[in-house]
């Protein structure tokens, strides 16, 4: 199984210099990918910071939204367990691996969950799954 991260559902839905790459990359998959429920929170943060920085409209926000819904209807969309929270706390607090909460919150659950691989756009989340043995999608 394949874990999505935020970073690549937003640049599949919103202009960014990786976006064509991850669509190419999307459109080729052959099973379904799995997230967990912060995707939906995280991306909701993702998608509001555009907007307040101005790079992407109120409108083209709220059409953004609309296709987010359609593509998550289309993922296997994980829990998160307690244990989930506990694990995501010790990889966060291995300052030298430098993982933020949230992506130390995807790496517990796409390990937690059985995910052979972990699709992302962000280096230092793609260095610590290979550092736990995961699989790293390329993009």
């Amino acid at each position: 199984m394949i874990y999505l991260d935020t970073s690549v559902v937003v640049s599949l839905l919103v202009p960014e210099p990786k976006s064509a790459d991850v669509a190419a990359w999307f459109a080729g998959l052959t099973i379904m990918p799995m997230s967990s429920d912060w995707l939906l929170t995280e991306f909701a943060s993702a998608i509001s910071i555009k907007v307040r920085r101005g790079e992407v409209s109120e409108s083209d926000a709220r059409a953004v939204r609309k296709e987010f819904e359609l593509l998550a209807s289309g993922l296997r969309i994980v829990p998160i367990g307690r244990s989930a929270y506990r694990d995501a706390a010790k990889l966060a607090a291995r300052h030298g691996h430098g993982l933020r909460a949230g992506d130390a919150l995807h790496l517990a659950v796409a390990k937690d969950a059985g995910a052979k691989s972990l699709a992302t756009l962000d280096a230092v989340l793609s260095a610590n799954a290979k550092r736990l043995k995961m699989g790293v999608e390329v993009i």
